[in-house]
């Protein structure tokens, strides 16, 4: 790791050091949140003078964290130097952990995605063996990577559930010791990690190279086996008290007996998320009616959630009744939503966004039945541009930004 990345760690620099490193960290969070500049640039923006900025960018071009990019075209006078960041100072890797399988992917210090795998087999339990599988999964693509396992800089892992992103702890998957998970991993992958929330890093990879835009308050919504909520103020990651914010799908909406995995009854993932939505098309088949996924099965207890979105996919009236129930039902819920938050982007994501109009329409007929009109006219509806790479992308990003900023988070 270059002598930038351990000054980060280094908590006893003081004086002329310690102003140094700030300046450097300037300098990298300009190349990678905005752009290549020339030294007047800036020392303009950085409001320093052009000799300091000179010898930091010796110092980080002689570490191999930027480049130059030659001269630029300028009308009359000496053409200044281009410089930037080098894609590759650094690489983060980004762990998707999803109920059936995990997506990986290696992104470079400009987010390019240098290598992504989907859709890898594993089964997510609450289990020491589960555990052990999610570390081989990891090591394995680490080990087929095109770079050097020093040039990883940190390991950014997404979980369901209830996530301290601060701390490292998880409440909801493998809290088996006091340690928290994200040392746990470390410990046997070998490389510095971090632990989110993955609606939250999938809110973060659309925000960062997405859908969004201009915008500042965006709601995503994480529609899955379960339904997640990542929350964007002011163009920050919102994460409560103690990073538990966003548990959209246990606020008790439904007056009915139907016990969520939670342990209490009426929440809205009961009624309106995937496992919802397996659970009443099972029943419906149960009950006589007929679906082309049953082609293929001979028991209605393998129909699996991806069964069900590949037949609405291709036209299955059964699939796509039952896509619109749950959409209304979640509508519903994001009316609220748009009544407290006021957002002006509400992004669809997760595996049941994947059957487009067929969910997004029940929804924005029921958001424009429940929600103030006054309200719901500032916000657009839409669905996630980045699909399965946005919590990958968006876990990169983190990483990336944790390990310039210690302190933050």
């Amino acid at each position: 790791m270059s002598t930038f990345f351990e000054e980060l760690n280094n908590e006893t620099l003081g004086g002329v050091a310690y102003k140094n490193l700030s300046l450097k960290k300037k300098i990298i969070a300009y190349f990678t949140n905005i752009n290549n500049a020339t030294i007047a640039d800036l020392a303009k923006e950085l409001n320093a003078s052009t000799p300091k900025v000179t010898h930091l960018l010796n110092e980080l071009l002689q570490e191999g964290l930027v480049n130059d990019y030659g001269k630029v075209d300028s009308t009359g006078g000496r053409k200044p130097n281009l410089y930037g960041m080098a894609p590759d100072a650094g690489f983060f890797i980004g762990v998707e952990v999803k109920k059936y399988h995990i997506n990986i992917g290696l992104l470079d210090f400009k987010r390019n995605l240098v290598k992504f795998s989907e859709k890898i087999p594993y089964e997510l339990q609450n289990t020491a063996a589960s555990l052990d599988e999610l570390c081989k999964i990891i090591l394995r693509f680490t080990d087929e990577l095109p770079v050097g396992r020093e040039k990883i800089l940190g390991v950014g892992v997404n979980l369901s559930g209830r996530i301290n992103y601060a701390t490292g702890y998880s409440y909801s998957f493998f809290h088996f010791d006091e340690e928290p998970l994200s040392r746990v991993i470390e410990a046997r992958i070998g490389i510095r990690t971090f632990l989110e929330n993955d609606s939250r890093a999938m809110a973060y990879g659309e925000f960062s190279s997405g859908t969004v835009n201009n915008e500042k308050n965006v709601l995503f919504v994480n529609l899955d086996h379960g339904i997640g909520l990542g929350i964007l103020i002011n163009g920050q990651l919102y994460y409560g008290k103690s990073g538990f914010a966003g548990e959209f799908g246990h606020i008790p909406f439904f007056n009915n007996e139907v016990i969520c995995h939670c342990g209490k009854k009426g929440c809205l993932e009961t009624e309106a998320s995937g496992q919802a939505l397996v659970r009443k098309f099972q029943e419906k088949i149960k009950a006589g009616s007929s679906s082309s996924v049953m082609r293929k099965l001979k028991k209605t207890e393998q129909i699996t959630l991806a069964d069900i979105i590949h037949a609405a996919n291709n036209d299955d009236m059964l699939a796509i009744e039952l896509v619109a129930e749950v959409g209304e039902k979640l509508g519903k819920g994001i009316a609220m939503l748009i009544n407290l938050f006021n957002p002006e982007l509400v992004i669809l994501g997760g595996s049941i966004a994947t059957t487009g109009d067929y969910i997004r329409l029940p929804i924005k007929s029921a958001i424009n039945k429940y929600s103030l009109s006054l309200v719901n006219n500032d916000t657009q509806l839409v669905l996630s541009r980045l699909g399965e790479k946005a919590g990958i992308i968006g876990a990169c990003l983190l990483v990336r930004n944790k390990l310039l900023y210690p302190g933050a988070g």
